[in-house]
């Protein structure tokens, strides 16, 4: 009876081994996943705070060519007084 119990504890044991065994590829995993998508969130990130300042500065120029353009008309005296 003693030896049954036991051989069924074992048993036991072995398949808790196995299971845990599998969660911790499991988790393995989903860490590498969320690594992957925090590189990728990173890169957006970055992209997203490069384009604002491209943005600046094709405003800036904008602005630049407009004073241009008011400084032109002002000389050849095309805006009303």
């Amino acid at each position: 009876m003693t030896d049954n119990l036991e051989n069924i504890i074992i048993e036991h044991l072995r398949a808790i081994c196995g299971d845990v065994g599998n969660v911790k590829a499991d988790v393995s995993e989903i860490k590498m996943r969320l690594t992957s998508i925090d590189e990728r969130l990173t890169l957006v990130e970055k992209g997203t705070a490069n384009i604002h300042g491209d943005m600046a500065l094709l405003q800036l120029r904008l602005d630049r060519q407009g004073d241009r353009i008011e400084r032109i008309e002002k000389r050849l005296e095309l805006t009303p007084v």
